[in-house]
């Protein structure tokens, strides 16, 4: 069955170290509430492993047209993620709170 179908989902260097930094300000304040978010974060991670495709395309004029899908977190958390075969590629972890147009010229 199609819907059963698994994926590998591969988390970028550039992905971690962009995860690592909203993880470490946020245990400046918290380490309780960092260490649930990560704990949020990769579980929505792993759950790319099912039916990547149920998240809609990143539309930015920049952007090559359908090749990052992207998942929000909430509250703040944008994952941006390709899918190639049967392998999800994260790519991006972004604060929403910050500017990433950085991303988008």
């Amino acid at each position: 069955m199609a819907g059963n179908k698994k994926y590998k989902v591969i988390v970028s260097d550039r992905a971690k170290t962009m995860l690592g930094i909203h993880i470490r300000f946020m245990a400046q304040v918290s380490k309780e509430a960092a260490a649930a978010k990560k704990k949020e974060i990769m579980s929505a991670l792993r759950s790319l492993s099912q039916m990547p495709q149920r998240f809609p395309f990143f539309e930015e004029m920049y952007i090559t047209p359908n090749k990052y899908h992207k998942m929000f977190i909430e509250k703040w958390y944008l994952v941006l993620y390709q899918i190639q075969d049967d392998i999800v590629y994260v790519d991006y972890i972004l604060d929403c709170r910050k500017d990433y147009s950085w991303l988008i010229h």
